[in-house]
């Protein structure tokens, strides 16, 4: 892969094709990470910058060590939420349940099933968030297939209630996202500005990535009620960037940047620094394309090396995990002068084949992140004690 120096280095190393045509190549790889070429942003123009002196840079190369397994066990594990304690809630993608795990002793408990979750294919039990008022309202909100659609519902999580039934029944905020065997997308998270992101995939069919009316192929915002917003580049729609395959990974970065990964199809898979009204090219363009109109990714992966899920912001890097690709790959952002438009220096990929598929990842405080093995989802090998979360150092 040829390295082109354009102030900062930008990979294209590789990414994934749709996650329900996922091969069984590379399994257990430990191939070396591919070095990134420069991907100019094109028409996209970053949010207003923030200075930064440049001892503020994550190192061009960093580290990252499993430090312990926190659990394991278990079964299909998709999303991950921290409440604020610290202790982590996982949900069961296929089971449509909601489990508890200590975050010091790993010992679980169960929360309860939620109702009207229809897992098929990708679909069942998705993202998890928790209120930013979660010390008031006590709410848990979750994305997930039902029989008809993919939408988001909150619920109370009442810790004095009878085991294995501390949910309250679900209040949805938001239906009608369109729903597929493939490409449901699913992650939810809340932003900075305390509103909820959800990331949409088109179920398969290409035209709605780019139909703005259609949910399907986005990236959403809206109120924690689940309404348009202010700020949204349509007042009465929560659709805040379109033109995306699948997006499976939301995470801000220190100058409250909003970044994605998502799914491409046999080329490239995509990591984007998200702009409201963003068309990211869907099914248009795929990767970088230098074409008027459209978002070009930061960075981009072949089809053996990524199929990215997760992405969280830890030390100045994006860490991103990959499915099909297996490995936890960290992109260092640049900040000096506020251009964390573009990385540092090179991705770096780790844990190669070491874990098998890796699903989501999350900040942990400090030099840690979380990240949730995904070997029991119908497309890896299990070993026993699959699957798990893992406590994970970082620099």
């Amino acid at each position: 892969m040829a390295v082109l120096a354009a102030g900062a280095l930008l990979l294209a190393a590789g990414c994934s094709s749709q996650e329900g045509t996922e091969s069984s190549a590379g399994q257990g790889a430990s191939s070396p990470a591919h070095s990134p070429s420069a991907s100019p942003r094109g028409s996209a123009s970053p949010s207003p910058s923030v200075s930064r002196p440049p001892a503020d840079q994550p190192p061009a190369k960093g580290s990252a060590k499993v430090v312990s397994t926190l659990t394991d066990g278990l079964k299909s594990p998709w999303g991950l939420a921290a409440l604020p304690g610290g202790d982590l809630l996982v949900g069961s993608r296929d089971k449509g349940t909601i489990t508890r795990i200590d975050a010091e002793t790993g010992k679980k408990k169960l929360l309860g099933t939620v109702p009207g979750v229809a897992p098929a294919g990708e679909g069942g039990l998705l993202g998890l968030a928790v209120s930013p008022d979660f010390g008031s309202d006590h709410l848990v909100y979750a994305y997930f297939t039902t029989a008809s659609d993919n939408r988001i519902a909150r619920m109370i999580y009442d810790e004095n209630g009878s085991p294995g039934q501390l949910l309250g029944a679900p209040d949805t905020i938001l239906r009608g996202i369109p729903k597929g065997q493939i490409h449901n997308g699913g992650r939810i998270a809340f932003g900075p500005d305390h509103m909820l992101y959800a990331g949409t995939g088109e179920t398969g069919d290409d035209g709605r990535a780019q139909d703005k009316e259609s949910l399907a192929g986005k990236i959403l915002r809206m109120t924690p009620d689940g309404e348009p917003l202010h700020g949204n580049p349509e007042a009465d729609s929560v659709v805040y960037s379109y033109g995306h395959r699948n997006v499976q990974g939301l995470a801000w970065d220190a100058e409250k940047r909003l970044w994605a990964s998502e799914f491409g199809q046999d080329t490239w898979d995509e990591l984007s620094l998200i702009e409201p009204g963003g068309n990211y090219g869907w099914p248009d363009v795929e990767g970088t394309a230098h074409k008027e109109g459209f978002r070009d990714p930061v960075a981009q992966w072949k089809t053996s090396e990524a199929s990215p899920s997760g992405i969280a912001y830890v030390k100045g890097s994006i860490w991103m995990a990959g499915l099909r690709g297996e490995r936890l790959w960290r992109i260092p952002l640049s900040r000096e002068d506020g251009a964390a438009k573009e990385p540092l220096a090179d991705p770096q990929a780790f844990l190669e084949g070491e874990y098998g598929r890796l699903r989501t990842v999350l900040a942990a405080g400090g030099d840690k992140l979380w990240l949730v093995t995904s070997e029991t989802d119908g497309r890896g090998t299990p070993k026993p004690g699959d699957d798990r979360i893992l406590l994970v150092r970082v620099k």
